[in-house]
């Protein structure tokens, strides 16, 4: 009986441990979000990511199947809506994507492309607690927009410079950028005056 009471007392005193090590390990390091996350930190995060999408969500395959038509369309759809944080390439190599964190993963790497399509979609869906990544979607299994996204992220790797100066045209841009645009759209279609030398003496 004493030999059982003391494996409890020991498991027990494990997680009080660990919560005592993580603050003191907080207090010593801070808060910011400026350090690259450490490889354990790492393994534990993906590891606890991987558990917290349901089982019945991980195995579920894409309905869609990827033609020209349907990529492009979804290529357009992430140069809108992902490519601020992921960039059009999904290296993740943007001034937001690399200020989170943890830092936005290059999707174009085993880390992503490894997940099954239920995974991405899942993530898409409803997001990821603890990081930059919002929840998207309705929650449902049968988003089609979300399906295309999941096709366009394995896509990734393929992408080819021209789908990349298509996708810069789908950007979003910002009110400045739009002014931008339009004094130059004036000022090269101001009709020039007949008068005018047009080289000073």
């Amino acid at each position: 009986m004493k030999v059982f009471c003391t494996r409890v007392l020991l498991l027990l005193a494990i997680p009080v441990i660990v919560v005592i090590a993580g603050f003191f390990w907080l207090c010593s390091t801070g808060l910011n979000a400026r350090d690259m996350p450490g490889s354990l930190e790492t393994r534990l995060a993906i590891t606890l990511q991987r558990l917290a999408i349901p089982r019945a969500e991980r195995e579920l395959s894409n309905p869609m199947q990827a033609t020209p038509e349907l990529l492009v369309e979804a290529r357009r759809h992430f140069a809108d809506h992902c490519a601020s944080c992921h960039g059009n390439d999904g290296s993740g190599a943007t001034e937001m994507g690399q200020k989170l964190y943890p830092r936005v993963p290059d999707m174009r790497l085993p880390q992503t492309q490894n997940l099954s399509d239920g995974e991405i979609y899942y993530i898409i869906e409803n997001g990821v607690r603890f990081t930059g990544m919002p929840a998207w979607g309705a929650g449902g299994t049968n988003d089609h927009d979300t399906w295309h996204l999941v096709l366009f992220i394995r896509h990734l790797p393929k992408l080819t410079e021209e789908d990349l100066q298509d996708m810069k045209e789908h950007n979003p841009r910002s009110p400045a950028d739009i002014k931008e645009e339009e004094r130059e759209n004036e000022f090269l279609n101001e009709p020039s005056d007949p008068h005018k030398p047009s080289h000073p003496n």
